[in-house]
Parts: structure tokens; sequence; C-alpha cells
């Protein structure tokens, strides 16, 4: 066990409390844009309590136990949940990746982690108002409105782990709404496989890809490494000109063929640069979103 004054507990309080620092300045962004993107939406609070039947589910940790439905559960030695029809189609679940590569900022612009969770903060505090129950997928357990769903939600899309095992091994009712943000760089394959499992849920929504300036345009001159954030494998090149067409061209297959993944899945690829407003960002994922219901 490290003892106080260590190294290691001095970097680890020093994490905690740059983590803890960035959350006002996230959030203060977030409800900026929430507040210039609300002026052209309009709330979509539902009438009715939802009282309608829609399917049973098995019980969770985070379920009140005034949820169990003791009737169905006294069948067998599982315990069950009664779902209603207006709870599970009034859902959104938000996931931010926290990988490696999400960490990543060309000069005065945001991480790309930083963006992504500045631009679901702000989409949830829009859900929310409009009466939505939210939560941050893998991290919140299941979604809730009103402040105490907000908060959490917040909280964890700014400082959670944004764990991938969210997003390939879902707990989510049926029907539900789902906004994934990452760079998606992982092979298309693979983001397809995740939305397969998505799918299989009964989940439909949206991804917002964020994008770095210079993953992009590839501005690099003369002699260059590059780094792998995840695996810290290293490249150099040593004029990185020479790479740029047949970079680019790579890249653009690249976005193609996830755009050609969501569209199976039935998603929406919204693609937002970090240099651009996160407003525009917002608008159109938010209204994806009300669009599936």
């Amino acid at each position: 066990m490290s003892e106080p004054g260590t190294p290691r507990t001095q970097r680890l309080r020093h994490e905690a409390e740059t983590a803890a620092a960035r959350f006002p300045a996230l959030l203060a962004e977030a409800q900026i844009i929430a507040a210039s993107v609300v002026h052209g939406t309009h709330g979509r609070r539902r009438p009715g309590s939802g009282e309608t039947f829609w399917e049973y589910r098995h019980y969770r940790r985070e379920d009140a136990a005034s949820a169990i439905d003791w009737r169905r559960s006294a069948r067998g030695d599982q315990l069950f949940v009664r779902e209603t029809e207006w709870e599970a189609a009034n859902a959104v679940h938000l996931w931010r990746d926290g990988g490696a590569g999400m960490a990543l900022a060309s000069p005065g612009r945001p991480l790309k982690r930083d963006r992504a969770a500045v631009c679901l903060m702000a989409l949830a505090s829009l859900l929310s108002r409009g009466g939505e129950r939210i939560a941050a997928l893998g991290e919140t357990g299941r979604a809730r409105a009103g402040r105490t769903g907000l908060e959490r939600t917040l909280h964890a899309l700014a400082e959670g782990p944004g764990s991938t095992r969210a997003i390939e091994a879902p707990e989510l009712p049926r029907h539900a709404r789902v906004v994934l943000a990452s760079d998606f760089l992982d092979p298309p394959e693979t983001t397809a496989a995740r939305l397969s499992a998505l799918t299989a849920a009964g989940a439909e929504g949206a991804l917002l890809r964020i994008v770095d300036p210079a993953e992009e345009d590839f501005p690099f001159t003369g002699r260059t490494r590059f780094r792998d954030p995840g695996l810290g494998a290293n490249l150099l090149f040593g004029r990185a000109e020479t790479a740029r067409d047949a970079y680019r061209g790579l890249w653009r297959e690249h976005g193609a063929a996830l755009g050609d993944v969501a569209r199976k899945a039935g998603f929406t690829l919204i693609t937002h640069r970090t240099d651009r407003p996160a407003a525009s960002a917002v608008l159109s994922l938010y209204q994806a979103i009300a669009g599936l219901r």
C-alpha cells in the first residue's frame, strides 16, 4: 500500500484532481451549447404514466425492490421486473469512448474525448428538458428522468472510463435509443459487430464520429514520427508529405465503410471535426434521436 507522499500517491492524487477540475469546464461548455440549440427544438414530454405493460426482464442490481414483479418471479428461481411500453421507448443511453486514441488533440483544439463528452452532455441536457429518461451506457444503470438522472449521466460522460464492454455486451431495455460517440477508427468489422450486439437488443440510434483535423487533413511534412496511443507502436517517415495522398485515400475508404456499417444497422452517422462548432453536431444528434420515436 502506498504511503502518503509517495510518488504513486502523488500521481494518483494529481490525476484525480485533474479529472475533477475538468468536469466544471466541460459542463459549462455543454450548458452553453444546449442553451443555443434549445431554441430550435421543442419539448417531447409524452402524456401518460407508462402503465401499459411491455415485457418482463431480469432484475438488475440497480433496480429498486419495489420494481420486482413477485407473482412472475415466484414461477422460477429468478427475479423479474415489469417494464412498461412508455418507459422502454422513452430511454436514451449515451456512451463516450474512453480509449487511448480519444486523448488526441491538435494544437489549440480540444481532446477528442472531451469534445465527445461535451456533445453528449449537451444532448443529455436537451433530452432531460424534454422529459426523456437518460443513462450513460454501462455506467449509471437504468435510465432515469429528472435532475438525478441528468447529474449521474453528466458525471459519467465527463469522467467515466467509457469501456467498450458496455457496447459489446449491452444491458438495455428493448427498443432503447442509443448514441455512441467515438472516433470509430477500429476496423469497420469491429464496429459492425458492436452495432449487431446493440440491434440484437432492439436498440437503434446514432453514431457521433469525432475527428481531429490532423487525422483528416494529414498536414505533416518532413521527418515525422507517428505513435499509436493504444499499442505504443512507432512509425517514422523521412518525408511525411509523400504519404499524404495514399493516407487521404485510405481515410475516405474508411469513412465510406463506416457509413455503410451504420446504414445496415439502422443507425445515423454524424461526423464532427473538433475545429468546428459543437452545436451543429448536438442539433443533428437531437434531430436524429427525435426522429426515432
